[in-house]
């Protein structure tokens, strides 16, 4: 515990604090009309579709929407009470401007649980509210996790106040819940709820000043039983998993011990827009986490220490893909640093000066971080509303392909239009071929067979040449072999550069820069492709 409980609170362990971070958290996501999130367009596409299927009778044309019980519901399910009072755009952002808030209540919590009191040090984890995983728009599972960080946080204040009956309880709805939202937000809660109380019941077994191997296998074997069964009330989504799995066997589970990319994804989890400041950010918090090794005023709890070396050897043992999921173990990064910085505490050599010092700089930096992202959040929303001008001049229902220019280097700072065809689907209620179509792992597929290999993710993205490695294609190859029949517009989103020969049969409706909107003119074939317009082509990949 930081201190007596006599000592006064200081004003980072007050409830005004919490509360004012919490609101601090969610500025950056104030203005976007649309939140600049990766994935998030293409998911709102689908929402279209879940609720207006039955409006527009062409998305049976183009979709497939079946309702079925997956670990992968959260904004899909929250988004059917909040529509018909904000509409859908503004209740996927309120949403989303929830996800960062309850991500910084639930780790102020957990500190608050495990050290009495909130550590100065804790404040360097709020800007991990905003990590590389939600700036992807993985929006279900970065909610799962900001419920399973809260609900964490009641698991050990129920074992606090030894309340463990209603904790038996409510823990069963509560594992099922977080498991709907997002399978990976339930499994995280149990390997934190496991280490906390492995912990307690090693507490328990072993009496003050006995030595530590004295009655090794009561003190050291026995509670990994104990806090096992402890434990159990979080296991009935396993059966809710096993049923999910059972009905769908598709879906690859690949690419284990990625070491190269496990080491990138740590030096990523703050990544968004300007690497140098995002680098450094992160050096501040591998810096903090240092001191609580080598500085004698400050160290780690046993129990969020333990809890953040379970999450560390979840990471390394988890696939970069799982059930056809990529990026599966880049997801938990974040969070096991996060885990890491709030389970620093002062001990009692530090003055409270000292406390209030560090506290200081905590704030500080998250306050820089928050000015930042919301910065990179305004010039996102900047380029969104750009490139969502062409949706002006589109007719409704309209079968629309939509190439994005995509490079072959994984340039830091990402254009966040990989999914922007969503919006087209969203809006227009045209047709959208970023979606994604996994049976088992998505509720929508996609049965638009005419658009043959333009019918879904990832043939939205398109480059200069073949980049190694990957199914997105060139171009030139977009422009000239889309199944012409299938479609009536071409929307091109930031193109790369290509020999304006090749808009043959196609007539511009809308043009800002690279961008454009075209019509199909179905009377006049597309241009033949030579050698000249797919430089260095690979062969290793098909198109």
């Amino acid at each position: 515990m930081q201190g007596g409980t006599a000592d006064p609170r200081r004003w980072w362990q007050t409830r005004t604090f919490v509360l004012v971070a919490a609101l601090i958290t969610a500025i950056p996501l104030l203005w976007p009309e649309i939140p600049p999130l990766v994935d998030l367009p293409g998911h709102m596409g689908r929402y279209r579709v879940q609720l207006d299927r039955h409006l527009y009778p062409w998305f049976a044309d183009w979709y497939n929407f079946d309702w079925q019980l997956i670990g992968n519901l959260g904004v899909d399910l929250l988004i059917i009470p909040l529509r018909p009072i904000f509409g859908l755009e503004l209740s996927v952002k309120l949403i989303v401007m929830a996800i960062p808030v309850l991500t910084v209540t639930g780790l102020l919590w957990i500190a608050r649980e495990v050290h009495g009191r909130i550590p100065a040090t804790a404040l360097f984890a709020l800007p991990l509210a905003y990590s590389y995983p939600f700036h992807f728009g993985f929006v279900n599972f970065a909610l799962s996790m900001a419920l399973a960080l809260n609900a964490f946080a009641w698991w050990l204040r129920l074992a606090r106040q030894g309340r463990f009956a209603l904790r038996n309880i409510v823990f069963v709805p509560i594992s099922c819940l977080i498991w709907v939202c997002h399978t990976y937000g339930w499994g995280t809660l149990g390997v934190l709820a496991f280490s906390a109380e492995l912990i307690r019941q090693h507490d328990l077994a072993r009496k003050p000043g006995d030595p530590w191997n004295r009655d090794f296998v009561r003190v050291w074997v026995v509670p990994w039983f104990r806090a096992g069964v402890q434990c159990l009330v979080l296991a009935f989504p396993m059966i809710l998993m096993l049923m999910w799995r059972a009905e769908s066997s598709s879906g690859q589970t690949a690419d284990m011990f990625n070491w190269r990319a496990k080491a990138r994804w740590v030096t990523m989890v703050l990544r968004d827009r300007w690497q140098l400041f995002d680098i450094a950010s992160l050096g501040v918090l591998f810096l903090i986490g240092f001191r609580g090794i080598r500085d004698p005023n400050i160290g780690y709890s046993r129990n969020l220490a333990l809890s953040a070396l379970f999450l560390i050897a979840v990471y390394i043992l988890l696939p970069r893909i799982i059930f056809g999921s990529a990026y599966a173990d880049m997801r938990l990064a974040p969070y096991m640093l996060a885990i890491a910085l709030i389970g620093l505490r002062p001990k009692p050599g530090l003055s409270i000066r000292g406390a209030a010092v560090v506290a200081a700089i905590g704030a500080a930096f998250f306050l820089v971080r928050t000015a930042g992202t919301t910065v990179s959040f305004l010039l996102y929303d900047r380029t969104y509303q750009r490139e969502l001008a062409a949706l002006d001049h589109l007719p409704v229902g309209a079968r629309l392909v939509t190439f994005v220019g995509e490079t072959c280097y994984n340039e830091w700072m990402m254009t966040r239009y990989q999914h922007f065809p969503g919006l087209a689907l969203e809006r227009r209620m045209a047709y959208a071929n970023d979606q994604w179509s996994m049976p088992g792992g998505q509720l929508l597929t996609v049965r638009y067979r005419a658009a043959g290999r333009y019918a879904h993710d990832p043939s939205e993205l398109v480059t200069d040449v073949q980049c190694p490695r990957e199914w997105w294609r060139p171009i030139a190859w977009s422009l000239t072999h889309f199944p012409r029949d299938a479609f009536d517009y071409v929307w091109l989103i930031r193109p790369p550069a290509y020999d304006p020969r090749l808009e043959q049969g196609l007539e511009p409706v809308w043009r800002d820069g690279d961008s454009a909107l075209f019509r199909v003119n179905h009377d006049v074939p597309p241009a033949e492709l030579v050698p000249e317009d797919l430089p260095r082509p690979t062969k290793s990949l098909p198109f």
